[in-house]
């Protein structure tokens, strides 16, 4: 459809006019204006503003008629399409008592179906529990035959350990330098391969100030002074992946009553809990 408008150029023509006439009345008038001169000189601008609007305004009310005129085309296509389609709704809703019948009928056997389903899940619910409940029990069982072999190895490792301490304590006292270096590698072999495994060997150096949380005195029950310090390490504690097993065993600074005789059976605890005595070296 070829787009329709109206002729402008009247309108501007005549929009010229008021303005020059305007310009007119002001190029002959003396200044200051007269009122009557002002009156006209308004109302030639105010025309011609007027004739430069009114092209666009009947411009604008003859598109709106025409959108309403095609609104209109398209309204009655659009009933036209409700018509077959209500024709269509007719033709389709013959046909939906057929169809819920045989979704009443699908729906019954959904619900058999089911509830033969739920059955079913509540027995193999039942089986998975028990099952669970046996691997569970089974899962204990493993895991407290582990704790206690990782125990008794542990065990092992902190008695050999000991004796390797023992063995460098009493070459250090020997005053054979080269058998104390030779037995100092020895015990540092045994650390490092015990390392691997977590077991780290701890010991105190001496005027270190007592600490119960890591260490122990030689006699069982023996409460330090205040400010105790420890003089040397009797036995080497122990800890294990970062957790303290055996605390240190110490003899502390000008204390009588920790003082140790030679060859003196000194008690200390292990790792796994079960005391063990060894030769203490003097």
């Amino acid at each position: 459809m070829r787009e329709r408008g109206i002729h402008k150029w009247p309108f501007f023509v005549g929009d010229a006019v008021f303005v020059g006439a305007a310009y007119f009345i002001f190029y002959q008038s003396k200044l200051p204006m007269g009122a009557w001169q002002i009156f006209f000189v308004v109302l030639c601008v105010a025309g011609g503003a007027w004739l430069g609007i009114m092209p666009f305004l009947l411009e604008y009310r003859l598109a709106l008629k025409l959108a309403e005129t095609e609104a209109l085309g398209s309204a009655a296509d659009k009933i036209e399409n409700l018509e077959r389609v209500a024709g269509q709704i007719s033709a389709a809703t013959n046909h939906w008592q057929a169809v819920q019948d045989q979704a009443q009928k699908t729906a019954a056997d959904a619900n058999g179906i089911a509830s033969r389903m739920a059955v079913e899940a509540k027995a193999f619910s039942e089986f998975l529990q028990k099952a669970n409940d046996s691997e569970k029990t089974t899962l204990r069982l493993e895991v407290e035959k582990l704790r206690r072999a990782e125990g008794e190895w542990l065990q092992v490792i902190v008695r050999l350990l000991d004796h390797t301490y023992a063995l460098h304590q009493g070459g250090l006292r020997s005053a054979q330098p080269r058998v104390a270096e030779q037995l100092g590698h020895f015990q540092s072999a045994c650390r490092d391969v015990a390392r691997r495994v977590g077991l780290v060997a701890i010991t105190a150096t001496a005027a270190e100030p007592f600490d119960p949380q890591r260490h122990q005195l030689v006699e069982n029950g023996a409460k330090p002074p205040p400010g105790a310090l420890v003089s040397e390490t009797i036995a080497t504690g122990y800890t294990f992946q970062g957790r303290l097993v055996r605390p240190i065993l110490v003899k502390l600074q000008d204390t009588p009553s920790t003082s140790t005789t030679p060859n003196a059976k000194t008690t200390v605890p292990e790792a796994a809990g079960a005391p063990a005595t060894v030769e203490t070296p003097v």
